[in-house]
């Protein structure tokens, strides 16, 4: 058995080396403190490029086959981003292997699967594995001269006739016999005799996993496990306002920008306890969307419906919260607001109050090159009135993004008071490094 590196309190060492330790190409580099009670990844290679894997607080890693150290931790799960997932899960399918996303209700696992179809030019044949019995599965027997063949259901001789991604969704909540049948087809692309067609890509989504003993759901033994690739997803807060933006009511979204603790629920469910998720988000949004409840001009007259109705998609706490926030919307600071120099709306505002600010601003898409110098020298007096950290994310953020290369370019010639916005970054990066 390996050594474990010196027991000494905080202190970070590497993985102890172990030939059973099995990872993807690319792996992520690993580290783990001997005195926490989980193994933590700080950071992934993709094909020699440094990427940020995800936040390292949240990653779990996982493998049956993780070194002894980080066995003895009792460690046997990887927690992804969709935007991790989304980079590496091309190079499994193009060795056509099959799929398999675990991950919390509501999540969206389905959408994945859709938006990476629509991503490779693919139609989806989906069905439902915890509706099938075995004849949905292998189809029904045919009598040919003197012996017996199987005819395939549609959905599977679609799939073997022209190229799709065949998603099996619940496969964890099937029966045992739909489950073995899925073995062949998961290990030889075969079903009694039946191929699939070669670019038809397998993909399953279960709710097993780290979050399994929450779910009615059947466990999995190994050798069913062996033969998927298995994707823990735990999506980030970012993924879903990235995602939701412009599709959600501007008002709801900034709601969940600013409440993040509501988007969904963290830790053990209570039975028959309605909790929010980011699909219950979704379709609450829809309702009250649909109805015209969040119009500016009427959503404060209709706060108490849209808490009536919330309280049926995302659960009391949810919905009070959110009554709340619409009361008092009037008085949000808005990128506008922002744009135009109101800065004394932001008096009293808190760390967190200036994150969602930022992510809001972010989100707007407003910064570029054209603005007027007016807009620009305000974005710069707001940037200059942030707190360290929410200035260094600002900054972080439009720096990252190719698209605003000439607007950060500007940006940094931006004087306020004197200094220019460029000698004000390196005043902070001085202060971080300090610290």
């Amino acid at each position: 058995m390996p050594p474990r590196p010196p027991e000494k309190g905080g202190q970070w060492g590497p993985v102890p080396a172990d030939p059973h330790f099995f990872v993807l190409d690319p792996a992520p580099i690993l580290r783990y403190n001997p005195t926490c009670s989980l193994v933590e990844g700080l950071a992934a290679t993709f094909r020699g490029e440094k990427r940020s894997a995800c936040n390292p607080a949240s990653l779990r890693i996982v493998s049956p086959k993780l070194p002894h150290g980080a066995a003895r931790l009792g460690v046997w799960e990887m927690a992804i981003d969709f935007k991790t997932f989304n980079a590496i899960v091309k190079h499994v399918t193009d060795a056509r292997y099959p799929v398999m996303i675990r991950g919390k209700h509501g999540m969206g696992k389905s959408e994945t699967v859709y938006q990476f179809a629509a991503s490779v030019g693919l139609p989806v044949v989906e069905r439902r594995a915890s509706q099938m019995t075995e004849g949905d599965l292998v189809g029904l027997p045919i009598i040919e001269g003197n012996r017996t063949s199987w005819n395939p259901p549609d959905w599977y001789k679609e799939a073997c006739e022209k190229a799709v991604v065949l998603f099996l969704d619940e496969v964890d909540r099937a029966t045992l016999e739909v489950r073995q049948g899925i073995f062949q087809l998961t290990d030889s692309r075969t079903i009694n005799g039946h191929r699939l067609h070669p670019d038809t890509l397998i993909f399953a989504a279960v709710n097993g996993g780290t979050h399994g003993a929450q779910y009615a759901v059947n466990d999995m033994d190994p050798a069913e496990l062996d033969r998927w690739t298995v994707f823990d997803l735990e999506p980030t807060v970012e993924d879903f306002l990235d995602y939701s933006n412009g599709k959600l009511n501007p008002l709801m979204w900034d709601f969940l920008n600013q409440n993040r603790a509501h988007l969904e629920h963290k830790g053990e469910f209570e039975p028959n306890k309605i909790y929010p998720s980011r699909r219950s988000w979704f379709r609450f949004n829809d309702a009250v969307h649909k109805a015209g409840m969040l119009n500016p001009e009427n959503a404060k007259a209709n706060a108490q419906k849209v808490y009536n109705i919330g309280c049926g998609f995302v659960g009391f706490e949810a919905a009070v919260s959110l009554k709340d926030f619409i009361v008092k919307y009037e008085a949000q600071v808005t990128v506008e607001d922002i744009l135009a120099g109101r800065l004394e709306k932001t008096k009293g505002y808190k760390l967190n109050d200036n994150l969602s600010l930022v992510e809001k601003i972010l989100a707007a898409n407003v910064l570029s090159p054209d603005m007027p110098l007016a807009q620009k020298e305000n974005v710069a007096r707001f940037f200059f009135s942030l707190p360290a950290e929410a200035a260094m994310k600002f900054y972080t953020e439009i720096n990252s993004d190719k698209n605003k290369l000439k607007f950060v370019l500007d940006f940094h010639k931006i004087a306020i008071d004197g200094k220019t916005v460029k000698d004000y970054i390196i005043d902070l990066m001085k202060v971080s490094k300090k610290k």
